[in-house]
């Protein structure tokens, strides 16, 4: 059987968690959870896929400019939004979890390269929309068609019952900040008291 313990360096932190009713085979697997978690931060970070569609496709844009057409586009499985959604500034800045007056400025500067375009909006003639142009329709279609491509490929070695565990795991992973900066607080009070105050005898 493959020994899956995490070595020695952890062994403290075990203990620690060990004497907060964590068992040591949970940390281990908390342990290889975050390492896999934390490469994947990195890789993603780096917007390899992104920078690779952009270059193969010519295309003169950078990934922010892409992030933010494509929060104008609003793919339904990223944003939940639906065809009858009209964007806004602020709708952009939400969706990408960047400031109004940067959303502002790239969503300017597209404007000037041809890529988006300023509406009315139709249920209020008071507010301001931006859509995509037909060019830049075809520039979120193409790099996604080669995002999905590669992603496609990968997938299609594997099982129909691999990708029906993967995916709701995944979205059940994806909470879990969500829920720990809820209950933080409250549930591990007393066991962050404890850490602070073993911190504070080394600092003394």
């Amino acid at each position: 059987m493959e020994d899956r313990t995490i070595g020695s360096r952890d062994d403290e932190l075990k203990d620690v968690l060990a004497g907060f009713g964590i068992a040591r085979a949970t940390t281990d697997h908390a342990l290889e959870l975050d390492a896999l978690l934390q490469s994947w931060r990195r890789r993603v970070q780096k917007r390899e896929l992104g920078q690779m569609a952009l270059q193969e496709l010519g295309l003169p844009l950078d990934l922010a400019k892409l992030d933010v057409m494509i929060a104008i586009w609003a793919p339904s499985n990223e944003f939940g939004a639906t065809d009858q959604d009209e964007t806004m500034v602020a709708t952009i800045a939400a969706r990408l979890g960047i400031d109004p007056s940067r959303a502002s400025r790239l969503v300017t500067e597209l404007i000037a390269e041809g890529y988006v375009t300023r509406a009315i909006s139709q249920r209020d003639a008071r507010r301001t929309i931006v859509a995509l142009t037909d060019l830049g329709t075809a520039v979120v279609t193409a790099v996604r068609s080669i995002k999905y491509l590669l992603l496609g490929t990968f997938l299609s070695d594997w099982t129909e019952e691999e990708m029906a565990v993967l995916t709701p795991l995944l979205g059940r992973l994806t909470t879990w900040t969500d829920e720990v900066q809820i209950t933080v607080p409250e549930r591990f009070s007393g066991e962050i008291a404890a850490l602070r105050d073993g911190l504070a005898r080394v600092m003394k």
